[in-house]
């Protein structure tokens, strides 16, 4: 198999900054997430956190890894792709919440220019924000979280190639709600190695009439957070038309947790069916 990260080279990462400077020291980061030694893997990833997109911010190097990131959880022989596959997450969506609809408008006012000055000040000067405009950083911050968000769509049939893989299924399916479904995307999550949390993705997805049969007749499957998941998602999509046994399941059955991947408690997805049903 090709080295995932055969194209490092190719990136002009010194015209890159991270939130700690200039972006040079990224590829290396990168080659020790497929490090034998777990110390190393766990020190990379945690610098790549705070560097490229450290507590929901992200700069101009934060669409640079996604193509690698993605890359190596396409490799089997990476170790930890859970964890990269989390870091990914981050990179891409950030702190976004669902149902999400991508709005970076704001951040097209800026020129390259603009950004790149920005981005300098940032990560290098003790007093960035009194050497420019408010509004510039703010414009920058969206600018950069909508080219991450882009660069992680590129590689939505990669996300969907996952879903038949036990190791990242249930991330995978999480992180495809966050972006507009084609039918390739919507038959594999009916057909994903983890039922449960695609069908709470499935539930967030509009349009698509054959994912109510899916999921309805999850409503019969032997795992209860297979039952149950299908359950919220109807409500979802159906709202006041659920059927009266996936109501019944929603009010009457304690839930499990909820699938890897998703932040929310099952029971909060619970919650929030219920009002979408309207009680």
């Amino acid at each position: 198999m090709r080295d995932p990260l055969a194209g490092l080279a190719d990136v002009s990462w010194r015209q890159l900054h991270h939130a700690h400077g200039v972006a040079a020291d990224v590829p290396d980061r990168l080659r020790m997430l497929r490090s034998p030694n777990t110390a190393t893997r766990e020190g990379a990833m945690a610098w790549l956190s705070r560097a490229v997109c450290h507590d929901g911010s992200h700069w101009p190097v934060s669409a640079a890894v996604v193509p690698f990131l993605v890359a190596l959880v396409d490799d089997p022989s990476t170790p930890d792709r859970e964890s990269v596959l989390s870091l990914l997450r981050a990179v891409v969506v950030g702190d976004a919440a669902l149902p999400f609809t991508p709005d970076f408008s704001s951040g097209d006012e800026l020129s390259d220019d603009d950004l790149a000055e920005l981005a300098k000040l940032l990560s290098e000067s003790e007093n960035a924000r009194a050497e420019a405009p408010e509004e510039y950083f703010d414009a920058a911050a969206v600018r950069w979280a909508g080219d991450a968000y882009r660069a992680g769509l590129a590689h939505v049939p990669s996300y969907a190639n996952w879903l038949s893989d036990p190791a990242v299924a249930a991330q995978a399916a999480e992180l495809l709600a966050y972006f507009p479904p084609d039918e390739k995307t919507v038959d594999a999550l009916v057909t994903s190695v983890a039922p449960a949390s695609a069908n709470l993705t499935l539930g967030y997805l509009s349009g698509f009439p054959t994912v109510d049969e899916h999921l309805t007749s999850q409503l019969d499957a032997e795992p209860l957070e297979v039952r149950m998941t299908a359950a919220i998602a109807l409500a979802f999509r159906l709202g006041g038309d659920l059927p009266a046994r996936a109501l019944d399941l929603l009010v009457d059955v304690s839930p499990p947790p909820a699938p890897p991947g998703w932040d929310r408690s099952m029971r909060g997805f619970v919650t929030l069916a219920l009002r979408r049903v309207g009680l």
